[in-house]
C-alpha cells in the first residue's frame, strides 16, 4: 500500500468517526471532538515548551498524562449522570429537564474542560515566545468563568 492510499484510509476513519459521533450524540458530539482534540494539543504543546526551556522530564509527561485522564474520567461521570437522569425522569415521570435537551451536564462539563486546555494551550504558546494577544486570553478566561457562573445558577 502506497502512502496516498494510507493518508486517504486515515482520512475516512476520521470522517466515519466524526460521523458516527454526530449521529449518535449530535452537537454534543463535536464538543466531545473539540475537547479532545484541544487536550491533545495540550499535551503536545506543553511537551514542546518544557523541550524548548530544558524542563522535560518522563515523570512530569507521565503526570499530564495522569491528569488528563482524570478529566476524560469526569466527562464520563458527566455523561452517566445526563443518562441516569434521563433514565429517572423517563421512568418515574418526572419532567427533570426544562428544556428540550436531555443532555445538560456533560455539554457544561465538556466545555469547561475544553476552555480549560485551550488557557493552557496559550500559556504553553507565551513559553514558546509567541506573544499572546490579551484579549484571547480574556476571552478564554471569560468563557470558562461564564460556564462556571451558569453551573452555580442551576446548581
Amino acid at each position: 500500500m502506497n502512502t496516498p492510499d494510507k493518508a486517504a484510509e486515515i482520512k475516512a476513519a476520521i470522517a466515519a468517526v466524526a460521523a458516527f459521533g454526530t449521529g449518535l450524540f449530535g452537537w454534543v458530539g463535536w464538543l466531545i471532538i473539540l475537547w479532545l482534540l484541544a487536550t491533545a494539543l495540550d499535551y503536545i504543546t506543553g511537551t514542546c515548551a518544557a523541550l524548548y526551556n530544558k524542563r522535560w522530564s518522563s515523570a512530569e509527561a507521565r503526570r499530564g498524562l495522569w491528569h488528563k485522564l482524570g478529566s476524560i474520567f469526569a466527562v464520563l461521570v458527566a455523561a452517566l449522570c445526563d443518562i441516569a437522569l434521563n433514565v429517572i425522569g423517563d421512568n418515574l415521570g418526572i419532567g427533570l429537564f426544562s428544556t428540550d435537551y436531555r443532555c445538560i451536564i456533560t455539554p457544561l462539563v465538556a466545555a469547561w474542560y475544553t476552555f480549560t486546555e485551550l488557557g493552557s494551550i496559550v500559556e504553553n504558546a507565551a513559553a514558546l515566545g509567541a506573544p499572546i494577544p490579551q484579549f484571547l486570553r480574556k476571552t478564554i478566561e471569560g468563557s470558562k468563568d461564564s460556564i462556571d457562573n451558569n453551573e452555580k445558577k442551576k446548581g
